[in-house]
Parts: C-alpha cells; structure tokens; sequence
C-alpha cells in the first residue's frame, strides 16, 4: 500500500491505459479522481469507479474536456471539493489523429496538440496551486517513444509528445521546491484498442524492433506511474522513464 491516504486525478480514466493506470493506483491505497470526456464515457468511467470501490477505495467521476483550460479546472475543483486535495496527478488523456505531413489537415493538427499538449498545461496548472498549498505533489504525464525518435505519419502526435517531455523538465525545475516532483512515462509498442486493429504486418515489423520481442500491456505502463508516485521516488524528477522493452535503447 505505498499510496495509503493519497489523493490521484487520473485523466482519460474510462479505458485503456488510464482506466488500468486508475486501478493500480486504487490497489496501492490511492482514492481515485476518474476523469472522463462525454456522455459515450460515461459507463466504462463508471465500471472504473465501481471497480475502485471494491478495492476499498474512494473514487468519484469527474467529467472535463482537459483541452478546454476553464473545463479542466473546474474537473479540478471536482476533485478538490471531494478529497479535499490532490497529491499525484497523472496526465494520461490523448488521441491521435495519424496521417502524412502532406495530407494532414490543420484540424488533425490542432485537436492533437490540443489535447495532447494542451491539456497536459491546463491540468497541471490547475492542479499546482494547491499542491504548492500542500507542499506535496507527484506530477506524471503520458509521453511515448515517439516524441523522442519521431515517427512517420505522426507529426502531430510526435510533436505534442515531445513537448510533453520539454513541459515535464521545466515544471520539474520551477515546483521542486515546493517538494513537487515532475516526470513522465514514454510507452513504447503497448497492446490498446488502437494497436488491436492494426493488421498482423504492422504488427510483425513493430516487434522486430522490440529486444524483448513482445508489445506491453497497460499494466507495464501502470507499474511505472505508481512507482513514480510513490516514495520510492521521492529523489526522482525532470525524468523520463522509457517503458518500451528495450525498443529504443
């Protein structure tokens, strides 16, 4: 129980790797904030909830748009009215909109680094004040492997990734003496919904380039944030930890 009498805010928490991330967390002895965007999240949010609360744990949902700053601050306030406070904060919410640089479209564009990016400042920025309150915080966002190696088709999402590790450095040096820790995850080839559909090909080539030869599962992901927000790392922050067997090294 290394989150025993913590306070999380997990957003895109209704699936995938936020909805494990939300979990792990619980297990841990996190009360969790399980943030979700629209109606169409709104069961797969409430599996979440209802799977913390057989842990034995506290959750309540919070719906917000984290690329709409006004929208991400009140799901904030969410939180804060619940638990009173929020000690980690994982900025987990994205999408990708993949396409070739000459054939992307400025709205592919915009709405992945709107959310992408975007919404890991707004987030951040509505959480900081009452962690630097608190004294307390533990701040870990989602990058991926992409935003350090690039990748073909994904400019986009490789730019917003990157800036995400560029934003994690810089808040890192501005809060740490608020004893506010920022780091994040870099995800590699990791089994979702989105790598489900892709064909047995793409599949094959993505392995070739995996020492461990095999893609992650969202646990992996999960393992490394709790880590992250545990005191375990307390002497730990502006980093980011790669979570791709091997893929990059």
């Amino acid at each position: 129980m290394r989150l025993e009498n913590k306070v999380a805010l997990v957003t895109g928490a209704s699936r995938g790797i936020g909805a494990t991330v939300a979990l792990r967390l619980a297990q841990e002895g996190a009360d969790v904030i399980v943030n979700y965007v629209g109606e169409e999240n709104f069961a797969d949010a409430r599996q979440v909830q209802e799977s913390i609360n057989a842990l034995g744990r506290r959750a309540v949902l919070a719906e917000g748009n984290v690329a709409d700053f006004n929208s991400a601050a009140e799901m904030v306030e969410q939180g804060v009215r619940a638990f009173g406070r929020i000690d980690i904060l994982v900025n987990n919410a994205g999408i990708n909109r993949d396409n070739l640089l000459l054939r992307m479209k400025e709205e592919e564009w915009d709405s992945v680094l709107a959310v992408d990016l975007k919404g890991v400042f707004n987030t951040t920025k509505a959480v900081t004040k009452y962690m630097m309150k608190n004294r307390y915080g533990r701040i870990i966002s989602v990058s991926s492997v992409v935003g350090v190696a690039g990748n073909a088709g994904q400019a986009n999402y490789a730019a917003a990734k990157a800036g995400v590790i560029g934003f994690t450095k810089s808040v890192a040096k501005e809060l740490a003496s608020r004893n506010i820790t920022a780091n994040a995850v870099a995800p590699g080839f990791i089994r979702t919904s989105m790598t489900d559909k892709l064909g047995d090909s793409a599949v094959e080539g993505a392995l070739k380039m995996i020492p461990l030869g095999r893609m992650g599962e969202p646990e992996d992901i999960a393992k490394a944030v709790v880590f992250l927000a545990s005191e375990d790392a307390d002497y730990i922050t502006g980093q980011i930890l790669h979570v791709d067997g091997g893929m990059l090294m």
